[in-house]
């Protein structure tokens, strides 16, 4: 929504012009020789509207019998989100079965991080933390997503409970917020251990440079620490994209993969639904159902 996103491949929204975001539909028509009546399609730049007229070239056409017909598991779990996830542990969270690695996930109710503290645990690490923003959703990590341990950081010390419920430190951070809480973590990291820069939401709306800059104690602790922190960008790992599709949708299947979305109905209510989820009013991936 800024004027300059700080992204190459993103691009701002433009006054007067429809909005767009990750979205998936059915073709009504089709003059494409790849897409058929009746093909279900998706798009990272999917307008904010009822029906369209778009370039084939631009869709990736779905199998709905990899998500169990869930369809919109290919806006999350099995999309680009899970991608990120998954991708992001594998490539910069260097995690190793055995080697009894602790990770740390902030936003870790939201739609990325609520997939990659599981997927952390599929790959490996030994012990799972999550911080979120209320005890339903740290509730929720426990009970369903099969986190060790759940933090709210609007409650208590954070510092003191995760020095409680990391006391061999933290190995592994999955950064969604950047920030105070990042500060935090990383101020508990190990020795040569590893932030895996997903986002940096609390960050946005600064004028600053991403990935953001640590504040000076923080980067000496980083630096003292040799703690890996390099910018995470999914699309840098389109390579690896099918294969990875593929091992989600079967963790889905396999029921070691949980997911959790929250779902609005009505396109009129889109607007709603974007500020709910960037004030964190979602567990899991914000959904609009526009028609079943």
């Amino acid at each position: 929504m800024n004027e300059d996103t700080g992204s190459d491949y993103l691009q701002p929204w433009q006054l007067s012009e429809v909005a767009d975001g990750g979205g998936i539909g059915v073709v009504e028509e089709s003059k494409h020789q790849n897409l058929a009546k009746g093909d279900f399609v998706t798009s990272f730049t999917w307008p904010w509207q009822t029906e369209a007229i778009l370039d084939g070239d631009s869709l990736q056409k779905l199998v709905p019998q990899l998500v169990n017909g869930r369809l919109s598991y290919f806006l999350g779990a099995a999309g680009i989100t899970g991608l990120t996830a998954l991708l992001g542990v594998r490539e910069k969270g260097h995690v190793a079965a055995g080697a009894n690695q602790t990770m740390v996930v902030s936003g870790a109710a939201g739609a990325c991080g609520s997939l990659a503290g599981q997927i952390g645990r599929l790959e490996g690490c030994s012990r799972v933390v999550g911080i979120a923003g209320t005890d339903e959703k740290c509730s929720i990590l426990v009970q369903e997503m099969g986190f060790d341990a759940a933090i709210n950081y609007k409650k208590g010390d954070v510092a003191k409970q995760l020095r409680e419920l990391c006391p061999g430190g933290v190995d592994v951070y999955f950064d969604n917020v950047g920030g105070d809480i990042s500060d935090t973590v990383i101020s508990q990291m190990n020795q040569n251990s590893h932030i895996i820069l997903c986002g940096q939401i609390s960050q946005y709306n600064k004028d600053v440079p991403y990935p953001p800059p640590l504040p000076p104690d923080t980067e000496k602790i980083q630096k003292e620490r040799n703690i890996t922190r390099e910018r995470f960008l999914v699309l840098n790992y389109m390579d690896k994209q099918e294969a990875s599709v593929l091992q989600l949708c079967q963790w889905i299947q396999e029921g070691k993969l949980k997911v959790r979305e929250t779902v609005v109905e009505g396109l009129a209510n889109i607007g709603a639904a974007f500020q709910s989820m960037m004030n964190g009013g979602n567990i899991g991936k914000q959904i609009v159902l526009v028609s079943k």
